[in-house]
């Protein structure tokens, strides 16, 4: 028995869950497992394992999903805590996904799902906002060096200075604008449908701890613009323009930035995705850079971002079947970019 499978079973047994049956549910792009757990007395929860030691932090998350909840907001409850060893045993909020109802559901259906979604961020905008570190232009630029560290990997520093030197004052731009919560990583693989709840609660919200204070297009951009599926554009332009007529937000101003920032985290994706083949050996992840790469021209089309069209389309390299080939052909062989 591995260390880390002893410590989980000590938890269970320190709060009761001694003869639990456990069920794998999933891991993810980070390395936190999850894992259902059935008590004798019926009782179901989830087991959720975060190793320190592979530097995951269970606080940020249970003091985001009490914030979320107390606002009105479905994040799992908080049922048990170990944030020592990285152990929380939270509330189980089944198993609708809304990646897995949108496979099945009507154009109607989906709508109204989106419409959901887009219905928890108006209402997180009027929430009074959590004390988080700040999405702001220095973190942007910072967060979309990954591109050039694991996707373009030229390791050519000119070409990554050209970049912030174009990218900054347009981020700067974003600073003025009131920031709130954002969840980032608000897509359709991170939301359950709750329909016996009411109102915003019947959206379950799930992989929040690495919320920030940003600018309230960033989650829109997650939701509707997601790396794992197609988001019809018809449907990206109407749930913006219903986000808008909600929050009563300049149109002009609003779609800049959601174009700027769709961008700038659709340069940081294809870094990610580039990185959990190439390092940690995960390759069905490159299947997702072409969709990626079909966002990030969607969004370089805005007139105002023609100088960041022009970069990207020259410096970076497009995702041809043979770069994605080249890709995996490497996948799990490079621990450091080059």
């Amino acid at each position: 028995m591995t260390d880390r499978k002893a410590a989980a079973l000590a938890f269970l047994a320190d709060i009761g869950w001694k003869d639990a049956k456990r069920t794998l549910l999933a891991g993810d792009a980070s390395n936190r497992r999850y894992d259902r757990i059935c008590n004798a007395d019926g009782s179901i929860a989830i087991l959720m394992d975060a190793p320190p030691e592979r530097g995951e932090n269970v606080r940020p998350f249970v003091r985001v999903a009490q914030y979320l909840n107390a606002n009105g907001l479905s994040a799992p409850e908080i049922l048990a805590e170990d944030t020592e060893q990285g152990f929380l045993l939270i509330e189980d909020l089944g198993d609708a996904l809304f990646a897995r109802l949108m496979e099945k559901s009507s154009p109607e259906q989906t709508r109204e799902l989106y419409s959901a979604a887009v219905d928890v961020l108006v209402d997180l905008r009027k929430a009074p906002p959590l004390s988080l570190e700040l999405c702001d232009a220095n973190w942007l630029i910072e967060m979309t060096g990954i591109v050039f560290e694991w996707y373009e990997r030229t390791g050519n520093t000119a070409t990554r200075a050209a970049f912030e030197e174009i990218l900054r004052p347009m981020a700067t731009q974003l600073d003025v604008v009131q920031k709130g919560v954002i969840l980032r990583d608000y897509h359709a693989e991170n939301l359950i449908w709750l329909p016996d709840r009411d109102g915003i609660a019947k959206v379950g919200l799930l992989d929040f701890q690495d919320a920030l204070l940003g600018h309230p297009a960033y989650d829109l951009v997650s939701i509707l613009q997601d790396a794992r599926r197609d988001v019809p554009q018809e449907i990206e332009n109407a749930m913006i323009a219903y986000y808008l007529e909600a929050t009563n937000m300049q149109s002009e101003d609003f779609r800049s930035a959601y174009a700027l920032l769709g961008t700038q985290r659709n340069l940081r994706i294809l870094g990610i995705f580039a990185r959990l083949c190439l390092r940690d050996g995960k390759a069905h992840y490159v299947d997702f850079i072409p969709r990626v790469w079909r966002y990030l021209n969607r969004n370089l089309e805005v007139p105002a971002l023609a100088p960041l069209r022009e970069f990207v389309l020259s410096e970076l390299p497009e995702p041809t079947p043979s770069f994605l080939e080249n890709l995996k052909s490497q996948c799990g062989t490079i621990h450091t970019p080059s």
